[in-house]
């Protein structure tokens, strides 16, 4: 089987472009080979210039259904914490770290497949040409794969989180869980736990943004 052709972002990025016309242009990306299987690209939502960007993994089913991110239970989880971390919905930018849905096919069910780090790099001038459009103070990475991507290095999260770390560009960095790892917990107190966890790490974000 021959290799996926991965060439990067960057031929479809347009340069010093504003978050409607990168929205406008992520259609048209062949960067990797994950946009065939997948229903859409998924690019962000919230205010252009907000004062944190939340940066998730990748889209989820519903996501890729719909065509905008966090718009499934993960994304309600999300939106909970943020209201109980006094973070308005309203006032964050959310994207993924990767633009399209990967998946594997059991019958009729789409599961989630983690990207790998050569996706990673291959959406990575989506992502930073949207942190030079939005300028946030605060960037939330959501999980491993999005610290990652905002880093440029693996960190673990349970060893970072809550902390806020110097990032690119300037940028204050707050790593937490992402919302969807939290809900894979099966036992009700470590899950409480770390909701709880979220919330006081966006509570963190927001005061460093402030």
């Amino acid at each position: 089987m021959a290799a996926p052709e991965r060439p990067g972002a960057q031929q479809w990025v347009p340069p010093d472009a504003d978050v409607p016309a990168l929205a406008a242009a992520a259609p048209a990306c062949r960067g990797c080979e994950l946009w065939a299987p997948a229903t859409q690209v998924v690019f962000s939502s919230g205010s252009p210039r907000a004062a944190i960007v939340l940066v998730g993994e990748q889209p989820g089913d519903r996501e890729d259904r719909e065509g905008e991110p966090f718009v499934g239970p993960a994304g309600r989880l999300l939106d909970e914490a943020l209201e109980e971390a006094g973070v308005a919905r309203d006032d964050v930018y959310v994207t993924n770290a990767v633009k399209h849905f990967r998946f594997v096919e059991r019958g009729p069910r789409r599961l989630h497949k983690t990207p790998a780090v050569a996706h990673i790099r291959a959406c990575l001038p989506w992502l930073e040409a949207e942190l030079a459009a939005v300028r946030p103070r605060v960037v939330v990475a959501l999980g491993a794969t999005a610290a990652r991507a905002v880093l440029g290095h693996d960190v673990t999260v349970g060893d970072v989180r809550g902390q806020v770390l110097d990032g690119p560009a300037g940028v204050r960095v707050v790593v937490t869980a992402h919302p969807a790892a939290i809900l894979r917990l099966r036992d009700r107190a470590d899950r409480e736990e770390a909701r709880a966890a979220l919330v006081a790490d966006l509570t963190t974000a927001g005061r460093a943004a402030a």
